[in-house]
């Protein structure tokens, strides 16, 4: 496996990271999760533009996206796989020890791994904690993922494959590494950004494509939605089964069935709509 490290190719055993980058002691860098299918990326301007996005909130230099598509294309063709989840790290790079960053310039690092391929519906669960929609990170996809690995966890021991986190204010949010739309009467309904959650890039697309509505909705909406789906990198459209203790059966419904088939016939259309 070779990856890219700060300006070329390396052995997956021998790249190293400083032991004091900024990614790793105070979780100081932003990322993208970009789907591959038989070496050729999916949305990756628009991924690339929310990294861009995210390091400017995070208030690092901006990356050089030039350089983040060469490495991109190098580490695909060096790692040929029918389908891959190519990681995009960005971090502060070599600072001293606490808050504070160095001047010694940032770490980029971009690597592939093979995705499984998702099931049509999945499990999710619903978690005490809550998302604040007035964080300094709202917004921006940062490395601080460790409240997600918590809730994954959690959702993992209940055989749920996500963990659904409401607001500050009980409005629905996202899941941990995936956006929610629920389907009431008919109409596909989202959270908005304002909610606190991430604007992602399936997310963005399925609302373009589906014409589903932001709206500020209810934790309790997922006790009577009539359909339920996530959207993410590697799930694209999925449906969902069961919220905690209630059953949807039948999933994935008539109004996500359809979502899931528009979703696929448009990104086989384009490849970076």
């Amino acid at each position: 496996m070779k990856i890219w490290l700060n300006g070329g190719l390396q052995d997956l055993d021998s790249a190293r990271v400083s032991v004091l980058d900024h990614g790793l002691t105070v979780g100081d860098g932003v990322f993208e999760t970009v789907k591959s299918v038989e070496g050729r990326t999916f949305a990756l301007t628009r991924h690339l533009a929310r990294l861009a996005r995210s390091a400017r909130g995070l208030g690092l230099p901006e990356p050089d996206l030039d350089e983040v598509r060469r490495a991109c294309a190098a580490v695909l063709e060096a790692n040929p796989l029918p389908l891959g989840r190519l990681r995009i790290t960005y971090t502060g790079g070599l600072s001293p020890l606490g808050s504070d960053r160095g001047n010694q310039g940032t770490t980029l690092v971009v690597a592939l791994g093979e995705a499984p391929r998702r099931p049509a519906a999945t499990a999710v669960i619903t978690v005490p904690w809550t998302r604040n929609e007035r964080s300094a990170l709202t917004g921006l996809k940062t490395t601080s993922y460790a409240e997600n690995v918590v809730a994954l966890a959690r959702a993992h021991e209940q055989g749920a494959s996500e963990a659904l986190f409401a607001n500050t204010v009980g409005q629905l949010c996202e899941g941990t590494g995936s956006n929610v739309f629920v389907v009431l009467d008919g109409e596909i309904h989202t959270p908005p950004v304002a909610s606190g959650c991430l604007a992602g890039i399936t997310r963005e697309l399925a609302v373009e494509w589906t014409g589903a509505r932001e709206s500020d909705l209810p934790l309790d909406v997922l006790d009577r939605a009539d359909e339920i789906f996530l959207t993410s990198t590697l799930r694209d459209v999925q449906a969902v089964h069961r919220v905690d203790g209630r059953q949807l059966p039948g999933a994935p419904g008539p109004v996500t069935t359809k979502a899931m088939r528009v979703f696929d016939e448009r990104a086989a259309d384009d490849l970076d709509p």
